[in-house]
């Protein structure tokens, strides 16, 4: 990969990247840590990439980074104890995005991994095994698995109210 075909992923890339790393971590400045080093690592290990292969390089090495980030901060556990609910503050919004948000975030790390990378990215089972170092069967049936999480959470009338 020249310095022009990097730069042309860097433009490409970037906001994909983000959007997916910033989906799955949920907080804006960690997200661009995470994709700021895979960007760093793959301008380091340029000469080995193949340009046309940069895209799934690029999201494997972002997923990688943000599963030690995770790990990572699994150690430290720095959450933030207080919520709407623990605050006496109730909200009354019945929308559908925070439905969704909250589905999302009662999957395991890699079950919304694989939700994000196919139904908000659109990559192939294929690209996804790539991404993630699973074979093509187990993203299918990781996958299903996640979707059936979620439409059991999501059709639940207390989750809605």
């Amino acid at each position: 990969m020249t310095e022009r075909e990097y730069n042309e992923c860097v433009n490409l890339y970037a906001d994909n990247v983000y959007r997916f790393i910033l989906k799955n971590l949920g907080h804006s400045e960690d997200a661009k840590d995470v994709v700021q080093g895979a960007f760093e690592k793959l301008w380091l290990t340029r000469d080995k990439v193949e340009n046309e292969r940069s895209k799934s390089y690029l999201f494997t090495i972002a997923y990688n980074q943000m599963i030690d980030h995770i790990r990572k901060n699994k150690r430290i556990s720095l959450k933030d104890e207080f919520t709407d609910s623990a605050k006496g503050v109730i909200s009354q919004r019945h929308d559908t995005k925070r439905i969704l948000n909250e589905a999302l975030a009662r999957l395991n790390d890699q079950q919304r991994s694989l939700v994000l990378l196919k139904d908000y990215e659109g990559y192939s089972y294929e690209e996804i095994g790539q991404i993630t170092g699973l074979n093509e069967s187990q993203v299918k049936v990781y996958l299903h698995r996640a979707r059936l999480q979620l439409r059991e959470y999501i059709v639940k009338v207390e989750n809605v109210l």
